[in-house]
């Protein structure tokens, strides 16, 4: 089955090898970039990924892009941006964390056809998560949210390994908790915040902690983490959607136990947490 791709963007070239290159493994439809004519065609067409091929955009462009983010991440949609180093560099600083997966040219198109695929396919898992669940927790706030998630048995002697994941994004917070559940009892926060709440109470084995969030981004976390003798040995995993290798040397300066770049590869984050806490 073919996944369905809505594209905008000012980049006719990479939008042209989605239709001429791509096309025996995406059903493609483009629109304007335009905020009303995007949500019609994300109602009329139901993408599985939302792709936005940019040049050169300007802030307010970039800005719509925010209010098209919220409206993709109510039904679980990936937002996928493609260009040139520093038009991918522009985007993602004034509009954070809006893209799932930055994709910087020169790229082929059989890394572009297969890096949208599993993202796709990642985020299927998500939307099929109990909707049961996500209507019960509409209502009550991050901290009560972040409480309901440890599981029940935590008080208990643990037989199993327990992780902290931390990040702003709720569906990356589900992605992972869906690859980690089988294996470990999992608890989420949606900021550091919460995080470091959680900890006044709870102990745990691991932490993946998102690099980039608001407020408090993850090495302000970590320097706090470190700074108190009751979590200053918890091993800490950066997850980041940062390829710059000035980024990344950046945050092994703060002597977390690992990385992890986003999309997160399932068999990947499964070793990592092995290798230290396992």
């Amino acid at each position: 089955m073919k996944h369905k791709i809505l594209i905008t963007g000012k980049n006719e070239s990479v939008i042209d090898d989605f239709f001429i290159q791509m096309n025996d493994n995406f059903e493609v439809l483009t629109t304007s970039t335009r905020y009303e004519d995007i949500i019609r065609h994300l109602n009329y067409f139901s993408p599985d990924v939302f792709v936005c091929c940019i040049s050169r955009e300007s802030r307010d462009s970039i800005n719509q892009m925010i209010n098209v983010k919220y409206r993709l991440s109510q039904a679980a949609i990936p937002f996928v941006i493609i260009g040139t180093n520093d038009d991918c560099d522009e985007f993602t600083k004034i509009a954070v964390n809006v893209a799932n997966l930055v994709l910087v040219r020169p790229l082929s198109v059989g890394a572009i056809q297969a890096r949208i695929s599993k993202l796709a396919d990642d985020f299927e898992v998500v939307r099929n998560i109990s909707s049961k669940d996500e209507a019960r927790k509409t209502n009550i706030s991050d901290t009560e949210r972040f409480f309901q998630t440890m599981p029940s048995s935590f008080s208990q002697t643990a037989q199993r390994k327990h992780v902290l994941v931390v990040d702003d994004n709720s569906i990356m917070l589900k992605l992972i908790k869906e690859y980690l559940h089988e294996r470990y009892d999992v608890a989420t926060a949606v900021s550091g915040k919460v995080a470091l709440k959680f900890l006044e109470r709870r102990k745990t084995d691991l932490i993946l902690l998102d690099y980039e969030m608001p407020e408090e981004n993850g090495p302000a976390v970590l320097e706090r983490l470190r700074a108190s003798d009751a979590t200053k040995n918890i091993p800490v995993v950066f997850l980041t959607g940062v390829t710059e290798s000035k980024k990344i040397q950046e945050a092994l300066i703060l002597k977390p136990q690992s990385y992890l770049l986003k999309p997160i590869d399932k068999e990947k984050l499964l070793e990592v947490i092995t290798k230290i806490i396992d």
